[in-house]
């Protein structure tokens, strides 16, 4: 299930919530109960582990050339 972020706009509490994609937003702040919670967009965290796609496809390749080069 993903984590998402929330951010009160009336007293400025925020934390993270573990829902499910189906789930409705949570509105109601925890804090302050103030009808003002809303999701905020964080960047997706991963990680690539091991030899990974970038070694098998494209390790050995020449780089680019800039138009400066040419």
């Amino acid at each position: 299930m993903p984590i998402y972020a929330y951010r009160c706009a009336a007293c400025g509490h925020s934390d993270e919530h573990i829902q499910k994609m189906s789930d409705d937003a949570l509105i109601v702040c925890p804090t302050c109960h103030a009808p003002s919670y809303e999701k905020q967009l964080t960047a997706a965290g991963f990680q690539l582990k091991g030899n990974g796609w970038y070694v098998t496809d494209f390790k050995g390749g020449s780089p680019a050339k800039s138009p400066s080069d040419g």
